[in-house]
């Protein structure tokens, strides 16, 4: 074997280990993870920094993965054909091309990808220097393609932007990292809770008219105080003649510091109340609450009549989950009665309850947040003891009522519930 076969070997073996740096480059850069590698920039790591760089300017690295990916196969394969033709004769051609494929594929494309993506941050960090070189030297090759995209893009270019990230994707994200084990359950649930914050309402959150406790302002203070130790309330709204003019609300230690004083009246210790519509997201009521510097707002209807109440508490649990304090009683919503049958208390959430039971519908398609009222809208009329129907293989039974509405239903399948506690 002569001297210029001996060199195109080479070539070809060195081509073969090109194409497999260029091919595991590009995969590391499409699966690094850009948050850990912009943290690691942020301390100083210059690899870090070099690589980010490098990946903000996707374009240019794109172009030149691809250039000299297709420069150094092509050349590879057009040296094996002529050595193996020199060395085959005309069968030289087949053998090239059946030799060539195998190389490329087994150790150009698919080992060294399959390493890439199992190290990306590593690898495309190791590489960043060699990737600015070639960046830099085939700048005006990139140049010409970066016009070529430019000019394609504007005539295929269509209306909205799909660049901008959606809340969807957020949440698959929040789930891969919590699937790949970067965060924990728990704080899975907490980053969900604030994605998803915007989206409800004033009206999804809040505490109903009919299950609101609040006093006349004239009421006698033996009321009063008994009220404060029987239901454990820190706040109590105060209305004037209906509850549907509600005009402050008395403070717990207020009340009973001034009761200690030998108040007379509790016109001196209501403090300032807003009123706020059902359609307010709960985010903007946070921060007006902040600003007044009270912690309660009243709900009103487009008639001006009370709809309900929120506290701070409630907005803040629906961040962080139920926060229980010394006076609060657990409920159970979903109880389990036998393996057919379960007991649901109907204040629960209508979306937590269509997740439970596995109930493949979306409570934004119902006029009701919650069980009590999609069993009203289900049966048609004021729900009454014994009342039942069945809905997506299940039968609902109303057992127990109160005050027009429906507290309790049963739930029952023909087949064992497997619902989550």
């Amino acid at each position: 074997m002569d001297n210029v076969l001996l060199a195109q070997l080479f070539v070809i073996i060195l081509c073969v280990i090109l194409s497999a740096f260029f091919s595991a480059a590009e995969t590391a850069y499409n699966t690094l993870n850009r948050v850990r590698i912009k943290n690691m920039a942020a301390d100083g790591n210059k690899r870090a920094q070099l690589t980010l760089h490098i990946v903000e300017n996707y374009d240019n690295l794109l172009s030149t993965i691809l250039i000299g990916n297709n420069v150094v196969n092509i050349l590879a394969s057009s040296l094996a054909t002529v050595f193996f033709t020199y060395l085959l004769g005309q069968d030289g051609v087949t053998a090239a091309t059946v030799i060539m494929t195998v190389l490329v594929l087994v150790f150009g494309e698919i080992t060294p990808k399959g390493l890439a993506k199992e190290f990306p941050d590593r690898y495309a960090m190791s590489v960043a220097p060699a990737m600015r070189v070639l960046i830099l030297l085939l700048s005006p090759l990139n140049w010409l393609f970066f016009k070529w995209k430019s000019l394609l893009t504007h005539l295929c270019k269509k209306s909205g932007d799909d660049s901008k990230m959606t809340q969807d994707e957020l949440m698959t994200i929040v789930d891969e990292a919590q699937n790949d084990g970067g965060i924990d359950e728990r704080n899975g649930d907490l980053i969900r809770s604030a994605i998803e914050f915007n989206d409800l309402d004033a009206g999804d959150i809040l505490t109903p008219r009919v299950d609101v406790i609040a006093i006349d302002r004239e009421a006698p203070l033996d009321e009063i105080t008994n009220l404060f130790i029987n239901n454990g309330f820190s706040r109590i709204p105060v209305y004037e003649n209906s509850i549907d003019n509600i005009i402050g609300m008395i403070h717990e230690k207020d009340f009973f510091r001034g009761l200690h004083a030998g108040m007379t009246s509790i016109s001196g210790i209501i403090k300032k109340i807003i009123y706020v519509s059902t359609g307010v997201h709960i985010s903007d009521l946070l921060h007006e609450l902040q600003q007044s510097q009270t912690h309660m707002a009243v709900v009103v209807d487009e008639f001006g009549g009370t709809e309900g109440i929120i506290t701070m508490e409630d907005i803040v649990e629906e961040l962080v989950g139920e926060i229980w304090d010394e006076h609060d009683h657990a409920i159970q919503y979903f109880e389990t009665i036998d393996d057919q049958r379960y007991s649901v208390n109907c204040s629960a959430d209508l979306d937590d309850f269509f997740t439970f039971f596995h109930i493949d519908l979306d409570a934004e398609d119902f006029d009701y947040v919650t069980v009590g009222g999609w069993v009203m809208e289900r049966l048609g009329k004021i729900p009454a003891i014994g009342d039942s129907f069945t809905y997506a293989g299940y039968t609902v039974t109303v057992t127990k009522t109160a005050a027009r509405h429906a507290v309790q239903i049963v739930l029952q399948s023909q087949h064992s519930l497997t619902g989550e506690n």
